[in-house]
C-alpha cells in the first residue's frame, strides 16, 4: 500500500464507543436542560442530608466527585461530609436560597 492508511477494525470499535459515549452525554444534557437544570459554575445543588450549596457541575466531567448517572459523591461543604449531591431545578430555587448556595460553594476545580 502506499499512501493510503486502513483504519483497523479495533480502531473503529474505539472510535464508534467514544461517538456513542459522547451522543449519549450530549441527550442526556438537553433532556435535563428541558426538564428544568442549569449546568456551569455556580449550580444549586443538594446534598442527600438537605445541605444546599452551589459548586461547578458539567455534564460528563469532574475532578473532584464520582458521577453516579445523575447524581454525585462529592465533598459537602456545609455538613462536612461526603455525601450524594444533586443539583436543583432553576423553578425549586428561590432568590434567598439561591444567595445562600451562593455564599457555600465548594472547591472552585470541576
Amino acid at each position: 500500500m502506499t499512501g493510503k492508511h486502513r483504519i483497523s477494525a479495533r480502531s473503529k470499535r474505539g472510535l464508534i464507543v467514544t461517538g456513542t459515549v459522547a451522543a449519549a452525554y450530549a441527550a442526556g444534557t438537553v433532556a435535563a436542560r428541558r426538564l428544568g437544570y442549569s449546568f456551569g459554575m455556580n449550580v444549586v445543588v443538594k446534598c442527600r442530608s438537605g445541605h444546599v450549596f452551589s459548586t461547578i457541575w458539567i455534564p460528563g466531567g469532574s475532578l473532584k466527585s464520582l458521577r453516579l448517572g445523575f447524581w454525585r459523591l462529592q465533598w459537602c461543604p456545609v455538613g462536612r461530609h461526603v455525601a450524594l449531591v444533586h443539583p436543583l431545578k432553576d423553578t425549586e430555587v428561590s432568590d434567598e436560597v439561591r444567595e445562600l448556595a451562593a455564599s457555600r460553594h465548594d472547591a472552585r476545580i470541576p
